[in-house]
């Protein structure tokens, strides 16, 4: 059902329970010592947040004979982008601030605990059935500490929801990237397109 940099995502059943979850299936063999790095980071940073806007990560499970680690998080049946581009979709007034105000109670909740997600877009925003709105791929996602602030790379959010600061190659950063994503994602939701399609940094 989804395909990343380092893991491929399908759909699965718990044998046990019934229940239909979402499995991330990463290889280890031969994943680079970097991406080690922000696989181990991301299951820290998922362990540490619990909200309902956030996607819950609800176990891991290992395979010797493949060499591989799954992360089983709870299925969700949309994703905004998905929403956004289909044939005749518009989203009323009452949807876009209901989406919007979930996805600001996600974040709020992610900048409490520490965590920057960087990576606020359409396809990372997973809606099931009921309109439920749950932030999810937290895999270029950091614990920051506004207090003392420390250099952070400036490649991280995709490029469409890229705030200005990091195209002009910011270390420097706090929440305000992830509120610059939520605002195109506003826009998006309004306007039932990209509001910013580059395909440079310029």
């Amino acid at each position: 059902i989804g395909k990343g940099t380092y893991s491929n995502v399908y759909k699965a059943k718990d044998l046990i329970t019934g229940k239909i979850v979402a499995l991330k299936k990463v290889r280890i063999d031969n994943m680079e010592a970097e991406s080690v790095k922000f696989m181990a980071r991301e299951i820290l940073v998922l362990r540490k947040l619990d909200h309902p806007n956030v996607i819950k990560l609800e176990g891991l499970v290992t395979s010797r004979i493949s060499s591989s680690l799954y992360l089983v998080f709870e299925y969700m049946e949309h994703d905004l982008a998905g929403l956004i581009a289909g044939i005749g979709v518009k989203f009323s007034e009452p949807q876009v601030k209901c989406y919007m105000k979930q996805l600001l109670s996600g974040l709020e909740h992610c900048h409490s605990r520490g965590v920057l997600h960087r990576d606020i877009k359409g396809s990372n925003l997973l809606i099931d059935d009921e309109g439920i709105l749950k932030i999810a791929d937290f895999g270029l996602a950091t614990f920051y500490d506004s207090k003392q602030k420390h250099a952070m790379t400036s490649r991280v959010v995709t490029l469409w929801y890229r705030p200005p600061e990091l195209l002009l190659g910011a270390t420097f950063y706090g929440v305000g990237i992830d509120l610059w994503s939520a605002g195109c994602i506003l826009a998006e939701l309004l306007g039932g397109k990209p509001i910013m399609p580059g395909r440079t940094e310029v």
